[in-house]
């Protein structure tokens, strides 16, 4: 897959391509089935098939330091679009003159002039440039003044007909409901991050961790979960819990992750840690006993939710 950041700046390869505009955080069902329609229409026209997105997400622009609420930073997205076989991933910088950039001077300085796009594919509630002001009918308009096709995609909808949506995901984490956010992500929601040093205190009581900032992801409920890991190609079963850890008045976020049948090191490291089901909220215990022998207790739920699986 190539990765383009800048659309002044695209390479012969790159360009004319059926290309599918939006977000894609989380890359769920909905992105799936886009992408897999996007990919046979290019392959008729014997056109790459790319995939737009903005870096950093709008949201992130115009609400610096709010609520982190990625799915998937940028680039885990980049890695489950190159999975699902995208040709091109342009990732077009969000500053300010993108934000300033009207909506018809985007199709022609950006999708027309930079990208040469072939056709280009959104969701049927697409907006884009200065104040929202595009939309789909823009986009069809200006392709035939411009010479380029652009259709819309129809959404896949969830169970009870609503639409899949990533605002729908996210609140199933925030809610500890992993198996959710699953069934409309069609796949388990997964983390990446590299494993930093610690208190080390899980070794003392026979259940090291393996702790991991979720540094550019959404936070989900504090609580115990169920989990699979996989560091250096073997993934493991586990609990894990994400929270502050009130036994020891900590304050910052932290994911602990104590892999099952696992005997190594994996400081610094890369740990990919997918949620697979939510076992309890977080808690104080009152002391290392307690904590000990919850631990030992949430692990055997998880083994039996993981089995279950």
């Amino acid at each position: 897959m190539i990765v383009v950041r800048h659309f002044e700046y695209v390479p012969p390869a790159a360009k004319g391509a059926l290309v599918a505009i939006g977000n894609f955080d989380g890359v769920h069902r909905g992105h799936q089935a886009l992408i897999a329609a996007g990919k046979r229409q290019a392959g008729a026209m014997g056109a790459p098939f790319g995939i737009l997105v903005f870096e950093p997400h709008p949201q992130e622009f115009f609400k610096k330091g709010g609520e982190k609420f990625r799915l998937t930073p940028f680039r885990p997205k980049a890695e489950m679009l190159c999975k699902l076989g995208v040709d091109v991933l342009f990732a077009v910088p969000f500053n300010a003159r993108l934000a300033a950039m009207p909506a018809k001077g985007f199709i022609a300085d950006v999708l027309v002039g930079g990208l040469s796009v072939r056709n280009v594919i959104t969701g049927g509630d697409f907006q884009f440039g200065k104040g929202r002001g595009g939309d789909a009918a823009l986009l069809a308009a200006e392709g035939v003044r411009l010479g380029f096709g652009a259709s819309v995609f129809n959404v896949v909808m969830a169970a009870g007909d609503q639409k899949i949506s990533s605002t729908d995901i996210r609140a199933a984490l925030k809610r500890g409901d992993p198996k959710g956010a699953a069934r409309l992500l069609g796949h388990d929601w997964t983390v990446s991050g590299h494993v930093r040093g610690g208190d080390k205190r899980g070794r003392t009581i026979g259940f090291p961790t393996a702790n991991v900032s979720l540094k550019g992801y959404l936070e989900p409920a504090l609580g115990v979960y169920a989990v699979r890991a996989a560091a250096g190609g073997v993934t493991y079963d586990g609990v894990a819990n994400f929270g502050k850890r009130p036994t020891f008045d900590k304050q910052d976020t932290l994911l602990e992750v104590h892999l099952f049948d696992f005997d190594g090191d994996l400081y610094g490291r890369q740990l990919d840690t997918s949620f697979v089901d939510f076992i309890r909220p977080e808690r104080r215990m009152s002391g290392l006993e307690e904590l000990k022998a919850q631990i030992a207790a949430d692990s055997a739920t998880a083994r039996g939710m993981l089995a279950g699986r």
